[in-house]
């Protein structure tokens, strides 16, 4: 029996690739690290996007953002230091990879490391609305 979901509608022409990747997103939904997306507006009607994870006690060298087949990778791969004796340990040493899917025309501009929060800038350009008449040929 084959699955229906909503981009298998006759008018959704090419969204197939789409559905795979909210289907690789919707796996992977975990809550670690945590984030923020806030959205604003620059006076140039560029739409511009802040994620924030929380990834206190990561170094820059162990993080690592890649913008791939529309979407961001986030991964982030700390190395346990040999030779430490915990009494109590509640901060754990773990690797995360957090997703984020990316809509048509969205640009990663950069990824800052702050106080323990890693921001990545994406800018949606305000795109010109373009219509134009399709000539019909005979055959």
């Amino acid at each position: 029996m084959s699955r229906v979901s909503v981009f298998s509608a006759p008018f959704l022409l090419g969204f197939d690739s789409l559905e795979e990747r909210v289907d690789r997103l919707a796996k992977a939904a975990e809550g670690y690290p945590p984030y923020n997306i806030e959205r604003s507006l620059a006076p140039d009607g560029t739409e511009r996007f802040l994620v924030s994870i929380a990834v206190a006690g990561f170094s820059p060298q162990e993080l690592e953002v890649t913008a791939e087949d529309s979407q961001i990778l986030v991964r982030g791969r700390q190395k346990d230091e040999g030779g430490r004796e915990f009494l109590h340990r509640g901060i754990a040493a773990r690797q995360f990879q957090r997703s984020f899917l990316l809509a048509e025309g969205m640009i990663v501009k950069d990824a800052t490391l702050s106080h323990g929060m890693l921001v990545v800038t994406i800018e949606r350009p305000q795109a010109p609305k373009i219509a134009r008449r399709i000539d019909i040929r005979s055959v």
